[in-house]
């Protein structure tokens, strides 16, 4: 093991000294549709969009491509293609059978979404992963983490047969798919613990074995690597993590915004430093990772993905944040900072021109670097207040920050109050006393002052906002009634309709409802 964590940090340091040929973001991506269109001509959805005449040399086959294949949502690949590669059908959206099919678990919907991960897709996330190894020379890391374990709070390694295919979670997927090395040297808690199909057996385990690991590096979704290290501080009467794991060094973190967490961690490290490094990676596949301190995710422009972007603006998308006909869109090469986009992906595991449904902005055109702000699903914008997941996180920050006190889950919801709006906000904490008119009001100006939209509206339309403390175990307490319970499930930030209304059904029937502070 410490054979082999010197390599891989000599072997960075020595990468890091040659300054290897980069090609242009344009050139890259041009270079992956090819490639991506070469390998789907002959599929059933490739035939239909004429793949084979866009190819041709006589056209702009980039150009052709956009003007022939439509958007894509879930529910049309799904409901015209994916359904048949679950029926065994060869050749739908990619060359071949579809062996592995991941669940989409990010929010608590009831329904799973199924997306289809190919060999190719695997290959894809592999040569990510490897990037952002790489990329870890850019960070002052100490050489001892490399020769640790690496803790993975994903889902179940176990799939489960549906006939012609397997399902599972995606990072249960992976891990399934990763190097043996790994898998045997550094990966923890290892696929004996990991097969288990309930995530509290999972936990448990783990929290009992905590100390017979050497853990230098943690990943996971804060939510529920925050409750794993809470459970093993508690259980082996320690202070803090690293009493327990003195060489832990990284977290390299997904999913949601580590903003609302980052305070609560700190309290769980202790004095010794921890690198934070922020990735995105969907049941689609990894799309990037934070390639160096203080930046964005820097997307992987030459991985098998071809990116491109549509505003999120009024234009493109409806008030439900569906995309209407032909929306505007562009190439990461055409794109400006600043200006939050929906992302559209075309992927060698045969999703073509898809609407994943993140919302992102640009923080470096240049370098293709980002942060992920929201989902087209989960803005609020009632009358106008165009409130992001990315306005909530840092607002909740603020006022953690402020009041000294630690909310870490949280909703909010659009209603409507006296011919005009309201928002009903959900808080979880569980701090003492809270002072609940100062938190309506500190999260109230704080809205104001990050977002100019909402600043207007609260003087007009928005007449009113609610605020409800309610117990932190609220938020995974749902989770666990809808069955969405574990590390790739989140709660949404933003409830609507059905959802909302089981939502209160549910503090309703745990006596957990609150009277609302005015």
């Amino acid at each position: 093991m410490a054979l082999l964590g010197n390599l891989i940090s000599r072997s960075l340091q020595l990468r890091k000294q040659f300054n290897l040929p980069v090609a242009t973001p344009q050139t890259y991506q041009r270079h992956v549709l090819r490639q991506l269109l070469e390998r789907g001509q002959y599929t059933a959805f490739g035939k239909h969009y004429g793949f084979g005449d866009i190819l041709s040399k006589e056209i702009d086959f980039m150009k052709a491509f956009h003007e022939r294949v439509p958007v894509h949502t879930y529910t049309d690949m799904h409901e015209k293609w994916w359904h048949r590669c679950q029926d065994g059908e060869e050749n739908v959206t990619w060359p071949g059978k579809v062996k592995y099919f991941a669940l989409s678990s990010g929010t608590s919907e009831s329904a799973s979404k199924h997306i289809p991960v190919t060999q190719d897709m695997i290959k894809s996330i592999k040569k990510v992963g490897f990037k952002q190894l790489y990329s870890m020379a850019n960070f002052k890391i100490r050489p001892v983490a490399f020769e640790k374990g690496i803790l993975m709070l994903g889902g179940t390694t176990s799939l489960f047969e549906k006939g012609e295919y397997y399902e599972g979670d995606m990072s249960g997927i992976s891990a399934k798919n990763m190097p043996r090395w790994m898998s045997s040297l550094l990966y923890k808690p290892g696929q004996r613990i990991s097969k288990r199909p309930k995530w509290e057996d999972r936990i448990k385990l783990i929290v009992e074995k905590a100390d017979q690991w050497d853990v230098g590096t943690i990943c996971g979704v804060p939510a529920w690597v925050q409750i794993v290290l809470e459970r093993v501080i508690k259980h082996h009467k320690v202070k803090n993590i690293h009493e327990i794991w003195p060489n832990l060094s990284v977290y390299i973190h997904g999913g949601v915004s580590m903003e609302p967490y980052r305070e609560s961690f700190k309290k769980l490290w202790g004095k010794k430093p921890v690198t934070f490094i922020e990735t995105y990676m969907a049941s689609e596949g990894s799309f990037g990772f934070q390639a160096r301190p203080d930046a964005g995710i820097k997307l992987v422009l030459n991985a098998g993905i071809f990116f491109e972007f549509i505003p999120f603006n009024d234009e493109n998308f409806d008030e439900e944040g569906s995309p209407k006909p032909d929306p505007a869109i562009y190439k990461v090469n055409e794109v400006q900072e600043g200006v939050e986009y929906a992302v559209v992906l075309s992927t060698c595991a045969g999703a073509w021109r898809y609407l994943i449904g993140d919302v992102i902005r640009f923080t470096n055109a240049p370098e293709h670097e980002i942060a992920i702000v929201g989902r087209t699903k989960q803005f609020l914008s009632l009358c106008g207040e165009h409130m992001s997941v990315d306005n909530m996180n840092k607002a909740i920050e603020t006022v953690s920050k402020k009041m000294n006190i630690t909310i870490r889950e949280f909703a909010v919801a659009g209603l409507k109050h006296d011919g005009l709006f309201a928002h009903q906000w959900f808080i979880g904490c569980d701090n003492e006393n809270v002072d609940g008119a100062q938190l309506k009001k500190m999260l109230d100006e704080t809205l104001c002052q990050l977002n100019d939209d909402y600043e207007v509206e609260r003087t007009s339309a928005l007449k009113e906002i609610f605020v409800e403390i309610i117990p932190e175990s609220a938020f995974i307490g749902y989770l666990r009634a809808k069955g969405k319970e574990g590390a790739m499930s989140k709660f949404p930030r933003v409830l609507k309709g059905a959802q909302l209304q089981d939502w209160e059904q549910y503090l309703d029937k745990k006596k957990m409802k609150q009277v609302p502070i005015v």
